[in-house]
């Protein structure tokens, strides 16, 4: 299937509530880089907060692939203030820090096999196991970024240790894969209505001010989200597509 049929398929998914998403236990958001947690599934995280569930968040990434030009913000530097607008936005969507685990791979460089690979498959079971998870969310494996390929590689990774546990992907930057770019099978999943959650999703996207502002001034090379890009994945519904076993 082409990735604009295939979105579009993911836009009309049934509408579901938290529990037929999720039918039992906590739930872990694997997030590529400190940001697609809130860009993808901060719905998600706040709904299931709200409803009393265990959520456990594991970035995969350092996050210092944003700005390589800086000299305000050298690497070191600028991992410990990712790491800090992730503890930010996700109390606002209602997860405290101890439930967060930084991977600090490279940014650009996550593999997707090998032993840091699999020791990063080891830390999502350890995560599933903590919360009791009924289901790992993951960005989408044709999301056209490297890191975003490599998390959904690792969550397979992982995935014989977990059996019980239902695996779902969410797009990031998929929405932006030229048209006739192949995918797939037409998706099998749900979509999450999140329209109460929005205006805290929308503060914890905002949190990551180094992602959506000009905090860091001096590289003018450095990453920047697009509005248009948030708005796209702020509106009232999560897309995930549920991955067979």
């Amino acid at each position: 299937m082409r990735a604009d049929a295939f979105l579009a398929a993911a836009d009309a998914l049934p509408v579901a509530n938290l529990d037929s998403l999720v039918a039992r236990g906590g739930l872990v958001v694997v997030a590529p880089h400190p940001d697609d947690e809130s860009l993808g599934c901060g719905g998600l995280i706040a709904a299931a907060r709200a409803a009393g569930r265990d959520v456990r968040l594991v970035v995969v990434s350092d996050g210092c692939g944003s700005h390589t030009h800086s000299r305000l913000y050298p690497p070191d530097k600028l991992r410990t203030l990712r790491e800090a607008e992730t503890l930010r936005a996700v109390a606002i969507l209602g997860l405290a820090a101890d439930s967060v685990t930084f991977l600090r791979l490279p940014d650009a460089h996550v593999p997707s096999a090998g032993p840091e690979a699999e020791a990063a498959a080891h830390a999502v079971v350890q995560a599933a196991t903590a919360c009791e998870a009924g289901a790992v969310f993951v960005t989408w494996r044709h999301d056209p970024h490297c890191d975003h390929k490599a998390s959904a590689a690792i969550v397979g990774l992982a995935r014989p240790l977990m059996p019980k546990v239902v695996v779902y992907e969410y797009p990031v930057w998929g929405w932006t894969l030229p048209p006739e770019t192949e995918v797939g099978p037409a998706p099998d999943g749900l979509r999450l209505d999140v329209s109460a959650y929005r205006a805290a999703k929308a503060r914890a996207v905002a949190a990551h001010e180094s992602q959506t502002t000009d905090l860091i001034a001096d590289d003018p090379t450095g990453f920047r989200l697009e509005p248009a890009m948030i708005d796209r994945l702020c509106g009232p519904y999560e897309r995930f597509v549920r991955i067979p076993a």
